[in-house]
């Protein structure tokens, strides 16, 4: 499989597609939020693995981490283009508000506000730290794939995956608190008063 996929085998290429492209999509996902720009991402990744393909080494029999490797990458660069588009955005005169459908696209998922609340304690740890969570937690990869595909030892994987792991349950739990006392109680019913009842007709002859 290692040497059809250095040849450019397409046959090869779409195989590696079935195999991996939704646990790609998955990652892109639970990294950015975003149904539609976690598509991006797959095409991305495998765009530039067709250009990569000769770097392919045979140290592992999976080509999962060199492929998630790829992704990694992919999903830093665009966490840097959109950093560079809102500041030039920012410096852009105010327009209008046009409504957001990042969250309703999120919502589509299971344990939506668990979600939310582990994105936006993820945001808060050290890039590093984010990425052995992703692999890891999220993607299923061990820790000698994670380690592959960052280009770190092994050692450093599981250190840097013990240490967020226990940052990011609290920074998580601390989120879902604040989005319950955020979150404004219902209000109580209102029923229309009761009708006055008709006095009986021997009252009314009174």
């Amino acid at each position: 499989m290692h040497d059809r996929i250095r040849g450019g085998d397409p046959g090869a290429f779409r195989q590696l597609f079935d195999e991996h492209a939704r646990l790609v999509h998955r990652h892109a996902v639970r990294v950015t939020g975003d149904w539609a720009l976690a598509e991006d991402v797959v095409s991305l990744t495998f765009l530039e693995a067709w250009r990569l393909r000769e770097k392919l080494r045979d140290e592992n029999e999976s080509v999962r981490p060199w492929l998630m490797g790829i992704a990694v990458n992919v999903l830093r660069n665009t966490a840097r283009a959109a950093r560079r588009h809102e500041r030039a955005m920012a410096r852009l005169p105010a327009r209008e508000a046009l409504p957001d459908f990042a969250n309703e696209l999120v919502g589509r998922m299971t344990d939506a506000e668990e979600l939310a609340a582990a994105k936006a304690a993820l945001g808060k740890l050290r890039r590093s730290e984010r990425e052995v969570v992703t692999l890891c937690v999220w993607s299923g990869l061990s820790y000698a794939e994670a380690a592959e595909a960052l280009d770190v030892p092994v050692g450093t994987v599981r250190s840097r995956l013990s240490r967020a792991r226990a940052r990011l349950r609290k920074l998580a739990e601390r989120e879902l608190r604040h989005k319950t006392a955020d979150t404004p109680r219902p209000l109580r019913p209102v029923y229309d008063a009761p009708a006055p009842a008709r006095p009986k007709k021997e009252e009314r002859n009174r």
